[in-house]
């Protein structure tokens, strides 16, 4: 295309995805964080499902990285008044968590003694 309809291409895309993104945005299905957007359906499925899904449809499974992040997790968390899956997992030492891809955790904000592994942390 040239310069300018390209650039016209662009600005059409760019509405057409604000569009979108405010209509899921007022049906309470994305809310953003540092760039990164958020998504629920408010379905309960398995942890499994749940990760394969995401990968389905090119994001993954909500690991908070920061403060912000948590809130963006919380915000589904409060609104379909449910729990959240989240990308972490028991390591092999039992009371320690890591990423699904082994790595070690750079944030937590835990209640105090947990995770205790004794039901819904």
């Amino acid at each position: 295309l040239a310069g300018s309809e390209n650039g016209d291409v662009i600005r059409q895309l760019e509405y057409r995805i604000s569009r979108l993104e405010g209509v899921l945005r007022l049906n309470k299905m994305i809310t953003e964080s540092g760039g990164k957007i958020f998504a629920s359906n408010g379905k309960k499925a398995d942890f499994d499902a749940t990760v394969a899904q995401c990968k389905e449809v090119g994001g993954s499974i909500a690991t908070p990285k920061n403060p912000g992040e948590n809130d963006a997790i919380l915000y589904f968390v409060k609104y379909f008044n449910t729990y959240a899956y989240l990308g972490i997992k028991q390591s092999l030492i039992p009371g320690k968590f890591q990423l699904l891809n082994g790595a070690q955790l750079s944030y937590t904000n835990w209640y105090s003694n947990e995770p205790s592994g004794k039901g819904e942390e």
